[in-house]
């Protein structure tokens, strides 16, 4: 073999290496728009327990077992999406998780617990906590003086920051991104609060969602709420893009 055909068959395979890495990277960089399986499970778990679709919910709950997520996770997410739609729901949506395990006992299928709430140990105040993590998912400092519904009724903002921001987000069953697909897919259920929504959403961003997973979001809840809902979600996520975009 001579030197100018060792050379060119070397420098052929380098370009085959070079292609095959950047199909690679591409192919990676695709896989990380999509949103987990784990995640896409949350969805309509949230969805239909928010809705009070409970044949549908027991759906869920089985697909979201088989999936992967444990009971104690399951349990959590529908404990979390009471702050936005009431007990009434919550309580609704674990009594169809009871029902859900205990037909899956029959089947001879024993779902895995997980793991369990680790007890939180810190000094600060639960308002100063709640501050705290509230500052974590905006990424905007929570100081200065309250306007708009905060100024208006501060008890709403100090069961916020206490129950909701302390209590529950401290919870570290589900981590914060998870607990924001929960809210967010309780928000777009439940309709009538894009401010809300818009807000949420904008926190998903800021916890490392991508515009095409919450573009996937989007795509979820036209299957599992209806076109309505998904097109107001549509709406307030452009504006959410073309916000942070600008």
């Amino acid at each position: 073999m001579t030197k100018k055909l060792s050379l060119r068959i070397l420098m052929g395979l380098m370009v085959v290496s070079c292609s095959s890495g950047s199909l690679f990277s591409q192919s990676m960089i695709e896989f990380n728009k999509a949103l987990t399986v784990k995640q896409r499970s949350i969805i309509p778990i949230a969805a239909y327990s928010a809705k009070g679709d409970l044949q549908h919910l027991e759906s869920a709950l089985n697909e979201g077992l088989d999936a992967g997520l444990t009971t104690n996770e399951i349990k959590e997410i529908i404990v979390h999406l009471y702050a936005y739609c009431g007990f009434p729901r919550s309580i609704r949506g674990l009594q169809t998780f009871i029902e859900v395990l205990d037909e899956r006992k029959t089947r001879g299928i024993n779902d895995v617990s997980g793991y369990e709430v680790s007890p939180v140990n810190d000094e600060l105040s639960k308002y100063e906590r709640g501050r705290e993590n509230l500052e974590k998912l905006t990424g905007k400092p929570q100081t200065g003086q309250q306007s708009g519904y905060a100024a208006f009724a501060p008890v709403i903002e100090i069961f916020l920051k206490e129950h909701l921001f302390a209590d529950i987000f401290e919870r570290d069953v589900l981590t914060y991104a998870e607990r924001e697909l929960v809210t967010v897919s309780v928000l777009c259920s439940i309709g009538g609060v894009e401010p809300m929504l818009q807000s949420h959403l904008s926190i998903c961003l800021n916890l490392g969602f991508t515009p095409e997973q919450l573009n996937e979001f989007v795509v979820l809840m036209k299957s599992t709420v209806g076109r309505k809902a998904a097109r107001e979600a549509r709406k307030v996520l452009d504006e959410v893009i073309k916000s942070r975009q600008s």
